[in-house]
């Protein structure tokens, strides 16, 4: 059995620090907040999910290097802003590194395998996504999911170290398309939201969603993407949990903006990160660098950074030139 470093204790980091725990592996799990980690310690219990006590293998810490002491694996669940920083701190390491955050970085546009792989100077890193609330899979409901990677041993060891009777991971090789779709359907989930708060009703966000997984289809050349890795669980499974569960904080963002609160206060009242605002803004950027147009993601961008209400982000959607359908 593995010893695992995790860094990121928010609720989908312990979810699957769990997993790893009850696969007979010991976790020494990392969050920066001192507090926080002598809360999880003490308790057990993740404030965000009770009921749901945590295994004794995982030991909390705000020391970077206790988490990375003798382990075999290190796993992330961190924010996506945040994935940068915190592997430049991990720079030397050189075991396999497996990533369950899902973004795209601001300016740069590098897919987040491809900000670690640049910041450690290795491929041994993969990837796990999908559609998988913290909130079920902590409970062992069941969830299938896709993991990928550059290196296909670190693909046959995700598989290895996470599947369980109720945690299904099916392998892909399109590393990028993996990381693309798991990142942009959080935009797409933002503007679902938007719709649900303004009261437009299940005709428009099934258009919201429809459409949002074209913009992708249209964007996922330009990351080296397959574009059919996006009909599968990174893209349309993860596009349809986002925009449809109760559970998601992009879906819960949007409605709240659509009610009049502004970017920062939404976010306050979630309280934990909303990766869809922060990477509709690296949507934004690729496309416009490609001239590719996403007007879902352009409206959502516009509302977020622009100024634009979302009753006229929905005027403006609704005029557009209508053409053919191409799928």
């Amino acid at each position: 059995m593995a010893h695992i470093g995790y860094f990121g204790a928010g609720t989908w980091g312990v979810s699957l620090a769990s997993i790893l725990a009850r696969n007979g592996h010991t976790v020494t799990m990392w969050t920066r907040n001192p507090a926080f980690a002598e809360l999880l310690q003490t308790t057990r219990v993740h404030p965000k999910l009770p009921g749901c006590p945590l295994p004794a293998s995982i030991t909390f810490t705000s020391r970077l290097t206790q988490a990375l002491d003798d382990a075999e694996v290190v796993v992330e669940s961190v924010t996506s802003s945040g994935v940068r920083p915190l592997f430049q701190q991990l720079a030397a390491t050189r075991v396999p590194i497996i990533l369950t955050s899902k973004g795209i970085e601001q300016d740069s546009g590098l897919l987040l395998p491809e900000v670690v792989a640049q910041v450690v100077g290795h491929n041994l890193i993969g990837c796990l996504s999908g559609p998988s609330h913290a909130e079920e899979v902590i409970q062992g409901l069941p969830a299938s999911v896709v993991c990928s990677g550059y290196d296909e041993g670190v693909i046959l060891l995700t598989q290895e170290l996470f599947t369980t009777p109720s945690f299904r991971i099916y392998p892909n090789g399109d590393v990028a398309g993996v990381a693309f779709g798991g990142a942009m359907k959080n935009v797409v989930a933002i503007a679902c939201g938007i719709s649900d708060g303004l009261g437009c009703g299940d005709n428009a966000k099934a258009v919201l969603m429809t459409r949002g997984l074209h913009e992708m289809r249209k964007l996922a050349p330009v990351k080296g993407c397959k574009a059919e890795t996006l009909n599968g669980l990174s893209g349309m499974g993860d596009l349809c949990v986002t925009c449809l569960s109760k559970h998601s904080r992009n879906a819960r963002f949007g409605r709240l903006l659509a009610e009049g609160l502004s970017a920062e206060a939404a976010r306050q009242q979630i309280g934990m990160a909303v990766e869809g605002a922060y990477t509709c803004l690296s949507v934004y950027q690729l496309a416009k660098k490609h001239g590719i147009p996403v007007p879902i993601t352009e409206a959502t961008y516009s509302i977020l950074y622009g100024g634009l209400s979302p009753k006229e982000a929905v005027q403006l959607l609704m005029q557009r030139t209508v053409k053919e359908e191409h799928l």
